[in-house]
């Protein structure tokens, strides 16, 4: 996909099991939509999409998952592929971000050479914590199984030495929260998949996660990321939203917030933001 398409699909990933400290998650894709669908806003995204007209978004409903990882793994993969065989980019909607390696599973087939952005306070690349497939694992797994050329992580601000380590051994292009102004020069290649963990955020943007990590991104800080990059994003997760701990729907607004600009982003293709909008 080099140009800019008319239609995105969700899914749903209701699955935390591979949380290590709350479960919670399996709740929100229902609950994004809800906030996504609020009266309090609208579905016109910043530069000018109306992601409520005709074909906009393809909801593809929630999966049926079992508690057991290594039986949701395969089921996962299974309804990414197929989504993406539609020829449609896809945002998932988690769960935990163990999801993130399934996913990026399924979409071995359909695209190649990935390069990955991944927002998070953690860069999650332990070899094992908790089993080889807690959402502390995902992108060890990703890296180790080549289901990416690049792996890019902004917001990191909580690593032990045995992740950086695994950050170099394979070769991930980590931008701490305290080396922020290295944003400005991150030149990113296509296709481009973004996973985002709502922990990147200051915990005071968004209290409805389940690790409070303070000295957090903005919500503008993670839009202006999104809406500058220019190259075909082709799939995204929203991950980690816990609505157990959320706060009168705060966290659930900001989630659905960047459903739309990640979709916007999506329907440019790459493509510049339009010049005849505010």
């Amino acid at each position: 996909m080099s140009a800019a398409t008319k239609t995105v699909c969700l899914l749903g990933l209701p699955f935390d099991r591979g949380s290590t400290f709350l479960q919670g998650p399996a709740l929100a894709p229902p609950i994004i939509r809800k906030a996504l669908a609020s009266d309090s806003s609208n579905l016109w995204t910043e530069d000018g999409h109306d992601l409520g007209a005709a074909h906009a978004l393809h909801d593809l409903g929630d999966l049926v998952l079992p508690e057991e990882g290594h039986k949701a793994l395969p089921l996962i993969e299974n309804a990414v592929s197929n989504a993406l065989a539609l020829g449609q980019p896809l945002i998932c909607l988690g769960g935990d971000h163990s999801v993130t390696y399934p996913i990026l599973r399924g979409f071995r087939s359909h695209h190649a050479d990935l390069t990955i952005l991944h927002f998070d306070a953690h860069p999650d690349l332990y070899d094992e914590l908790n089993g080889e497939l807690s959402h502390a694992c995902p992108f060890a797994r990703i890296m180790e199984n080549g289901l990416a050329q690049r792996l890019v992580q902004v917001g990191i601000r909580t690593i032990n030495q045995h992740q950086l380590e695994q950050a170099r051994r394979f070769g991930v292009e980590v931008i701490s929260m305290r080396h922020r102004e290295q944003l400005a020069a991150l030149q990113l290649e296509g296709p481009l998949y973004v996973s985002l963990d709502l922990d990147v955020l200051d915990p005071a943007f968004a209290p409805g996660i389940s690790h409070y990590e303070p000295g957090g991104m903005s919500v503008r800080d993670v839009l202006d990321v999104i809406q500058a990059v220019r190259v075909p994003i082709v799939g995204a997760d929203i991950v980690e939203f816990n609505p157990t701990r959320d706060r009168d729907g705060q966290t659930a607004m900001v989630c659905a917030k960047f459903l739309k600009e990640i979709a916007a982003a999506m329907l440019r293709g790459g493509g510049a933001t339009r010049t005849d909008w505010v």
